[in-house]
């Protein structure tokens, strides 16, 4: 059954009134949440606020390196410290690494730019800090639903965002509601602000539906896949924090790795491919897996007799904006606004994001409780993106505006130019580079491209991708119809495996793509539904663009432990 006829049939929703609805229980959104509640009590008034969140709890789907910047969280919650949020690592030592395949060059600290340098800065769960965020805004009086899918945009008649209908729950795999169905509910609101994160999927639909992106460049994303792991206290150091480039990665393609040593003897590690990379062969996580196994990496996990000894606890992939400040849309729209990831605010010259999300959360609050105390509804809030630009947030996005698009030009091309623009000209950038294409159109013909042969993964320090997943405590309802759509059926075998050698079977990081043989030996695209982490690299490389992500039943997806 089609949602339309599942509505006539079992119809009209039930409807919750608001003044503003959330979606997206990540640090951006709960930050607008704490915010409205904030001013609200600062003028003795009531704002009715509700937060949406597709994860089971708060922090549920929350995956991030992460080194966070504290400036947003001092404004939103000065005393945080007291109040016991979860930033208690700060980074002692950053290291800039380049990798060949046997050795590695540490650049002096000395020379490394502003955007670099993390004194100050924190190492960080983010899902624990969201789940911080998340008791503080209750305790407030924020409404917060874990485990409800925002899964469509509602409009009213004269075309603006009048709120949003979360997804049916008990449909079975034919479509057809089963014994345990029950209707979504619609939730209405003055103002919807969305906070989905990266390539958030009714994001998307709007910046489409108004054209946020016009004038834009094309966004760039990256997929960041991590691991958190137990190591000897002897190889741990509290605070270290270490990037790298170069190897394992081609010159012409832009990729690197990150180590962070939390308390407690645990470090976080992961590696990002941007997702413009042009051969199809390429597999971001055996990258992952081969990074590892450098020399300088494959320290921390092993002792004095070279043998693994560190414990691998978690794991997990996400995807990542990239673009900055040059692929920024358009923050709002007639009833509501993107902040976050959701429109594209991380730092990629900083590797940050969450920092941005607070900041961009709290502006959007702002806008919209000024725009209800003078009773308005369902307009543009354009004091948002007024304040923005007129932020520390923006001068830092703008400093660091032509990041990614150096690697466009070869690893050791935007070396030098990052190098000079960061550190010689301190951000003080006197010109802009734009890109023209999305990262599905930079996918080449197999053809064209050499096929990589990685190592088997030796189940001590390197692994395959169906064990990982089991690390993510990633489940989905077995029965539900699968959230990974095609438009059209026939393209993954007659294209994307003909032309481009099938690469959703390889920058997929959880095993959900795999071509198999049908009776006869023809191909076909088998979907594992089931293993999805929610990534979203799918909808973004996908080179026929023919593959949709859309809301799996809430609750579904990881359960990510202190990642």
């Amino acid at each position: 059954m089609t949602n339309q006829e599942i509505l006539a049939q079992y119809g009209p929703r039930e409807a919750m009134e608001y003044d503003v609805v959330i979606v997206g229980g990540g640090p951006g959104g709960l930050a607008a949440a704490i915010r409205l509640k904030q001013l609200a009590a600062a003028k003795g008034n009531e704002v009715s606020v509700v937060v949406l969140e597709k994860g089971a709890a708060p922090g549920a789907h929350i995956l991030s390196g992460a080194i966070m910047d504290p400036i947003a969280l001092n404004e939103l919650i000065p005393d945080w410290k007291a109040l016991g949020a979860p930033l208690n690592q700060p980074v002692t030592d950053d290291a800039v690494m380049f990798f060949s395949e046997t050795s590695a060059l540490r650049m002096p600290n000395f020379t490394l730019p502003e955007c670099v340098q993390n004194h100050g800065n924190y190492i960080i769960s983010l899902g624990e800090l969201t789940q911080w965020l998340a008791t503080q805004a209750e305790g407030m009086g924020v409404e917060i639903f874990p485990g409800f899918a925002a899964a469509e945009v509602l409009y009213n008649e004269d075309g603006s965002v009048k709120g949003v209908a979360t997804g049916n729950m008990g449909i079975g795999k034919d479509g057809e509601p089963m014994e345990s169905f029950q209707i979504g509910m619609e939730l209405h609101g003055k103002y919807t602000i969305f906070a989905e994160g990266a390539r958030g999927h009714l994001g998307k639909q709007l910046i489409a539906k108004f054209a946020l992106d016009a004038g834009c460049d094309p966004q760039a994303y990256g997929i960041g896949i991590k691991e958190l792991w137990e190591i000897d206290p002897s190889r741990h150091q509290a605070g270290f924090a270490m990037h790298s480039a170069g190897w394992p990665m081609e010159n012409d393609t832009y990729g690197g790795g990150f180590l962070y040593h939390m308390a407690d003897n645990k470090i976080a590690l992961g590696f990002v491919t941007g997702l413009n990379y042009s051969n199809p062969y390429l597999s971001p996580f055996e990258e992952f897996q081969r990074w590892k196994t450098h020399p300088n990496i494959r320290y921390y996990f092993e002792n004095a007799k070279g043998e693994i000894t560190a414990k691998r606890l978690s794991y997990g992939a996400r995807a990542i904006t990239a673009g900055g400040l040059m692929a920024l849309p358009k923050t709002v729209f007639p009833g509501g606004a993107l902040i976050g990831c959701d429109a594209g605010f991380l730092n990629v010259s900083r590797i940050k994001g969450s920092h941005a999300a607070i900041k961009t959360g709290m502006q959007a609050a702002e806008a919209a409780f000024d725009a209800l105390q003078a009773g308005r509804q369902h307009d543009e809030l354009s004091a948002y993106p007024e304040a923005f630009e007129k932020s520390w947030l923006f001068t830092e996005l703008n400093k660091s505006r032509n990041f990614k698009a150096w690697f466009g030009k070869g690893l050791r091309v935007a070396t030098i130019m990052n190098g000079i623009e960061q550190f010689a000209l301190r951000g003080n950038i006197p010109w802009t580079l734009h890109r023209n294409k999305p990262d599905h159109a930079y996918l080449k013909p197999a053809a064209e491209c050499k096929p990589i042969v990685y190592p088997k993964p030796d189940g001590k320090l390197t692994f395959d991708r169906l064990s990982s997943v089991f690390l993510s405590n990633t489940n989905h309802e077995e029965q539900q119809p699968a959230h990974l759509t095609l438009k059209d059926a026939s393209v993954p075998v007659n294209v994307n495996l003909a032309k481009f050698a099938g690469p959703e079977a390889r920058y997929c990081p959880a095993g959900v793509y795999e071509f198999v043989k049908n009776d006869d030996q023809s191909d076909r695209l088998q979907i594992n539904a089931q293993n999805c982490v929610h990534c979203k690299t799918c909808d973004i490389k996908d080179p026929s663009q023919n593959i949709v992500w859309v809301t799996p039943e809430g609750g579904g997806g990881p359960t990510y432990v202190s990642m």
